[in-house]
C-alpha cells in the first residue's frame, strides 16, 4: 500500500460528524451505558491485573524526544535527620515528591489531538488549535470518564505458537480473526481490543529494552483499520512502542495507521501496555474477555496520558 492508498483509506473510514460537529472523543462513543453494564457482568473470579509497566528511570525510552520518568523527593528522611521538618508540630514527618516526564513515555493513551495531516485533526478541527499551551480541542481531558468497557485480549503470539512475534511482523486481519476463533471470542461494538505481540517478553529475555522505543517491532498492519472500523472497536492497545508494525508500511511514511485511526476514525490508541501476566491467566482459564477500566488523566489539552489500565475477571 502506498501513501495515496493510505489517504484514500482514511477518507473511506472517516468518522467526522458521525457523533456531531462538536464531538471530541470519537469511537469512545461506542461505549454506551449498556456496554458498561455488560462489562460489569464479566467480573466473576474477582481477579484484577494491572496492564502498565513501572514508571521509573528503567523504562524503555532511549533518547530522542522522550525520556524515562525522572523522580525526585522534595522532603524525605534526610530532612528529618537534620531537623528541616522540625517546624511541623506534633512530631509528624512527611515524604513529598514529584516527577518530570513526557506524558507518553510509558503505558499511555494517545489523544485525538496527537496527530494529524493536511492541517486538520479529528472531526475537521484546524491544526492551528494546537499550540505550545496544548490543544484547544480533542485533548485527552475529554476521555477521562470513558474507558470503562468490555476488554478482549487477542494473544497473537500465543496463537502462532511463539513466545513473541519477530520485529517487523505485520499483524493482518487474518491473524486477528484466526486468534479470535482459537480463543472463542467475538469482537463487538464498544469493545477495547488488546493485542499481545510478546515484544516485551522478547526484551526481557534479552535483558534490555534495546531498540524497543522507536525501533523495528511487530504491530498491526494498515489493512486492519477497515476491520477495526467495521467491528466498531472503541480503542486498540498493544504491548509495543507504537501499536503499528515497524518498519512502517509504506516505508516512506511515519506511523500511517496512527493517522487513519486517530485523525480519521477518532480511535483512541494505547501503547506500551503490559499484557504478559493477563495473557498467562487467560490461557489458563480460557477466558479472554474482562471488564476493562483505564481512565486517562485529564491533563488539559494534552496529546496523551499515562495510565494504569486494569483488567478485572
Amino acid at each position: 500500500m502506498d501513501m495515496k492508498e493510505v489517504l484514500a483509506l482514511g477518507a473511506e473510514l472517516r468518522n467526522w460528524g458521525r457523533w456531531g460537529a462538536e464531538d471530541q472523543i470519537g469511537t469512545l462513543n461506542f461505549i454506551t451505558p449498556a456496554k458498561v453494564i455488560e462489562a460489569g457482568g464479566l467480573v466473576r473470579a474477582g481477579k484484577s491485573f494491572s496492564l502498565c509497566i513501572p514508571f521509573d528511570s528503567k523504562g524503555p525510552q532511549s533518547g530522542g524526544g522522550r525520556f524515562n520518568p525522572l523522580y525526585f523527593t522534595r522532603a524525605d528522611g534526610g530532612d528529618d535527620a537534620i531537623g528541616a521538618q522540625d517546624r511541623i508540630p506534633g512530631g509528624a514527618r512527611f515524604q513529598d515528591d514529584f516527577v518530570v516526564m513526557p506524558l507518553q513515555t510509558a503505558t499511555q493513551w494517545d489523544s485525538l489531538s496527537h496527530c494529524w495531516y493536511d492541517g486538520q485533526l479529528y472531526n475537521g478541527v484546524p491544526s492551528t488549535t494546537v499550540s505550545s499551551t496544548g490543544a484547544r480541542k480533542n485533548g485527552i481531558e475529554h476521555t477521562k470518564d470513558r474507558f470503562v468497557t468490555r476488554g478482549v485480549l487477542l494473544d497473537i503470539a500465543r496463537s502462532k505458537g511463539r513466545d513473541w512475534l519477530e520485529p517487523g511482523y505485520p499483524i493482518t486481519v487474518a491473524d486477528l480473526e484466526a486468534c479470535a476463533r482459537e480463543e472463542g471470542v467475538t469482537i463487538g461494538s464498544g469493545d477495547a481490543l488488546l493485542v499481545r505481540t510478546g515484544h516485551q517478553a522478547m526484551c526481557r529475555s534479552q535483558g534490555s529494552w534495546g531498540t524497543y522505543a522507536g525501533g523495528d517491532a511487530p504491530g498491526l498492519a494498515i489493512e486492519t483499520a477497515r476491520w477495526l472500523h467495521s467491528h466498531e472497536v472503541c480503542a486498540v492497545a498493544t504491548d509495543t512502542w507504537g501499536m503499528e508494525v515497524r518498519p512502517n508500511e509504506p516505508d516512506n511514511a511515519f506511523q500511517p495507521l496512527h493517522m487513519v485511526l486517530i485523525r480519521d476514525m477518532g480511535m483512541s490508541v494505547g501503547e506500551i501496555f503490559y499484557l504478559d501476566q493477563l495473557a498467562e491467566d487467560c490461557a489458563a482459564d480460557r477466558v479472554w474477555e474482562f471488564m476493562f477500566v483505564a481512565p486517562s488523566l485529564p491533563f488539559t489539552g494534552a496529546a496523551g496520558s499515562p495510565v494504569n489500565p486494569i483488567a478485572v475477571k
